[in-house]
């Protein structure tokens, strides 16, 4: 007769050994970014051991009550709700399942039924392989989502680190990256406060909230002792910047669940980002000092050339007139004349260089009223009626365009430096064309000319102050200042200038004045 099994006779029998072996993996852990009710619910452990007899009652009463299956289909559904369980709830819940489900399946499923006697020796084979393959499936279902989680989180502590990175770079000068430091770890790590110690300054930069939660004392000991120092009960993390082996600050955060790793590389990505700061503002310094060279070295090219002459001529004049007193008086007018004309270009270039510092320094004040495009043009020809002799000026102007809000003086200086420029650098036959035409809001006025072009390369540099085309600089009389002068003029009436030239076909300079408005017309 068969016999009915003693208490715990059949585990010892069968997988004591092999459940001595066991560790009990930990509790599902929680991913962050889950919601924290529902992590809440499913990571209790009491839970699980109810949703465990709920699918073993259910799948007993489906089998004896409702549907007729084999032995086999009874052992795989038991072992899928297992391995289901173990997923979630971890070894401990699986284990008790597995137990409970070798005896249900014993007492219900294995003849004789509905009592734990089993007639065939081969189903105690039958019953320790479920047991056993129960509890294995269980351990490396456990473990396969325990790695799957961690692989989560390194893909999330990937993802934040990133976007922090990204942060850093988007960040300008050093004091603005010092100040967004703080802020960009709450926003990136879910952080409750964040504060950054600076050294060299003796100065902390804290995020916008919850930064009086951190003790400054603490942080300035990672700092010394270049070490991380981590409270998980009060989620508080002090840990040091480091440039390779130097520390250059220290980081002190709190209110986010930060592993060591990703402390360390938070404290590396902030010690690179103020590096490279610190690296881009003194490229920008070294770069602005090499462009104060290059603008010295235009100026004092400008004034030896351009000053020069006019003294040399004058000095010549001068010395003739006091050497040959006897000379007639049509040879004293025509040096005179030499001595006057030169005075005039001297006045000039020092007129250009005060109206340009005035015009910097906005020490100036726009007189704006409604001007025709007409009266413009006309008071720049008439100020350069002497320059331009009899050259060909055709003028593009419809006599309905609107009149343009400007300084009528000032307006004039634009129109006068362009059509000077188009004057010195193309040939006498060839015609300057003034085109003005409403576009929008604006007026855009543009001078043509048919000269040497300038290079594509030159044409972006050619407002800047003093800067001369390397082709003409020497052949063309002029200090570098006149297109800067109207550049500034242009922009101090809301508008904008360009060029547009192609080389040996000329050059098109347009600038572009606002429409008066129609109250102001009135």
């Amino acid at each position: 007769m068969p016999r009915e099994l003693g208490e715990g006779e059949a585990s010892s029998s069968h997988s004591s050994g092999f459940l001595g072996k066991l560790s009990c993996s930990p509790v599902f852990e929680i991913v962050p970014g889950y919601n924290k009710n529902m992590t809440r619910f499913i990571s209790g452990r009491g839970i699980g051991f109810a949703v465990a007899a709920i699918l073993l009652i259910s799948i007993t009463s489906g089998y004896t009550q409702f549907l007729h299956v084999n032995q086999t289909t009874v052992a795989l559904s038991f072992l899928l709700a297992i391995l289901a369980v173990s997923a979630v709830w971890g070894m401990v819940v699986a284990i008790f399942m597995s137990f409970s489900a070798m005896l249900l399946f014993n007492y219900y499923f294995l003849p004789p039924v509905r009592t734990f006697t089993i007639a065939d020796p081969q189903n105690w084979v039958a019953l320790a392989a479920f047991l056993t393959t129960s509890i294995v499936g269980s351990q490396l279902s456990a473990r396969i989502r325990k790695e799957a989680d961690a692989a989560h989180n390194r893909r999330r502590e990937v993802e934040r680190l990133y976007s922090f990175s990204e942060k850093l770079l988007g960040e300008g000068n050093v004091i603005q990256l010092m100040n967004a430091i703080p802020n960009h770890i709450v926003d990136c790590f879910e952080a409750g406060a964040a504060e950054l110690f600076v050294p060299q300054k003796d100065k902390f930069y804290r995020s916008g909230y919850g930064a009086a939660q951190i003790d400054e004392a603490k942080m300035k000991a990672a700092y010394v002792l270049d070490e991380t120092n981590s409270d998980p009960t009060q989620l508080l993390h002090f840990v040091p910047v480091r440039l390779g082996v130097k520390p250059i600050g220290s980081l002190g955060i709190s209110g986010a669940v930060l592993s060591r790793q990703m402390l360390d590389a938070i404290g590396s990505l902030v010690a690179i980002a103020m590096e490279r700061a610190r690296a881009v503002e003194q490229l920008s310094e070294t770069e602005a000092e090499r462009q104060g060279e290059r603008l010295k070295s235009a100026l004092l090219d400008s004034i030896a050339h351009d000053f020069r002459t006019p003294l040399t001529a004058i000095k010549a004049a001068a010395t003739d007139l006091l050497a040959s007193a006897g000379r007639d008086i049509e040879q004293q007018k025509e040096l005179l004349a030499i001595v006057n004309e030169e005075c005039d270009r001297l006045n000039h270039l020092v007129e250009e260089a005060a109206e340009m510092a005035k015009l910097e320094s906005g020490e100036f004040e726009l007189h704006l009223q409604p001007v025709g495009i007409s009266t413009l043009v006309e008071a720049a020809l008439s100020h350069l009626k002497k320059a331009l002799g009899d050259r060909r000026i055709i003028v593009n102007a419809n006599g309905d365009l609107p009149l343009v809000r400007a300084d009528l003086d000032l307006a004039k200086d634009i129109l006068v430096q362009l059509v000077d420029n188009a004057n010195l650098y193309s040939k006498k036959e060839h015609p300057i064309t003034i085109t003005a035409e409403e576009t929008g809001e604006m007026v855009t006025v543009s001078v043509a000319d048919r000269g040497p072009g300038i290079d594509p390369f030159e044409q972006g540099l050619i407002f800047d102050k003093f800067y001369r085309g390397k082709d003409q600089r020497y052949q063309v009389r002029g200090t570098g200042m006149g297109l800067p002068i109207a550049k500034a003029i242009v922009t101090a009436h809301r508008g904008t200038i360009s060029v547009t030239s192609q080389l040996n076909s000329g050059s098109v300079f347009s600038f572009t004045l606002p429409v008066a408005l129609r109250s102001e017309n009135r």
